[in-house]
């Protein structure tokens, strides 16, 4: 909850239109975060999951699960600690006529976002998250409205990872229909059922829909460099550092239930060679 307090209490700077309190609100958003993360890792060290369960739509079985356990872990320290040192560089990288509390407002509603990608517990709710980072990641990329580059490129990333997350949101229905539940851990241990099920395939391929879409691998690669209209500490927090590798974080999260399978392997395998050949040729890597 504590980047999307931080995201509203932003709003209500927008008058100011100062750097320093909506920076110096970011920067310690993150930081706290980071200290709070840091201090749970005794607790799961020795392969201990976290856990909070609260109701959300009992009536279809739905619960708010956060799940905590290594690897999220590990993916929330790098979203608060480097997002800590992007507002860093934020704080005088913007300008003074820029809007910059509704910058901050963004920023640190999208890091929520990430974190609830990583924390969540269901599948079901992990897609809400999945959402709306792609919405507030647009936000960020037209952040300089003004600019036509800016709103092109946005609206090309959100059709593009829109489109991905409702594919993702097929999936998940279908591999929660598989095993009868939508609790990430009941889908994790029933790896075999669900490769074994008539249905496997189809779920692979929407859900991959998903994580190449959002990670830019091939063959939807082409929206990730108009994205670079945004500000540079969205590109450095967004395409470089977290929503590019939600889709890695999402593969290797699912990966006990859908890997191991000959689907899987030429899938996944052809989009990360492919994608491995384009970036090695392709002009911008020659003018780096």
């Amino acid at each position: 909850m504590l980047p999307f307090v931080g995201s509203l209490a932003s709003v209500f700077m927008l008058a100011s239109n100062s750097r320093a309190l909506p920076s110096a609100l970011a920067g310690v958003v993150a930081f706290v975060g980071l200290g709070l993360i840091v201090s749970l890792y005794p607790q799961i060290a020795n392969g201990n999951v976290l856990k909070l369960d609260a109701a959300w739509v009992p009536q279809l079985g739905l619960n708010f699960t956060l799940r905590l356990d290594g690897f999220a872990w590990l993916f929330a320290v790098l979203i608060f600690g480097i997002g800590f040192l992007v507002v860093l560089y934020a704080r005088y990288y913007m300008s003074e006529d820029d809007p910059v509390p509704r910058f901050f407002s963004f920023f640190l509603a999208f890091m929520g976002a990430m974190l609830g990608i990583v924390l969540s517990g269901n599948v079901i709710l992990l897609s809400v998250f999945w959402e709306m980072t792609s919405i507030f990641s647009f936000l960020l990329i037209s952040y300089w409205h003004g600019n036509a580059g800016a709103r092109d490129g946005a609206r090309m990333a959100l059709t593009v990872t829109g489109i991905g997350g409702f594919c993702l949101l097929i999936g998940l229905l279908i591999l929660g229909n598989i095993v009868g539940s939508y609790d990430l851990d009941k889908i994790l241990a029933s790896g075999e059922a669900i490769r074994a099920h008539a249905l496997y395939v189809p779920a692979l391929v929407f859900i991959l829909l998903g994580a190449l879409t959002k990670s830019a691998q091939f063959p939807f690669h082409f929206w990730l460099p108009n994205a670079m209209a945004a500000p540079t500490p969205v590109s450095a927090f967004l395409h470089s550092a977290t929503m590019v590798k939600a889709g890695v974080f999402l593969l290797a999260r699912l990966s006990p239930a859908l890997s191991g399978s000959y689907e899987w392997f030429v899938l996944v395998g052809a989009a990360g060679i492919v994608t491995l050949l384009l970036g090695a040729i392709s002009p911008c890597s020659s003018r780096i």
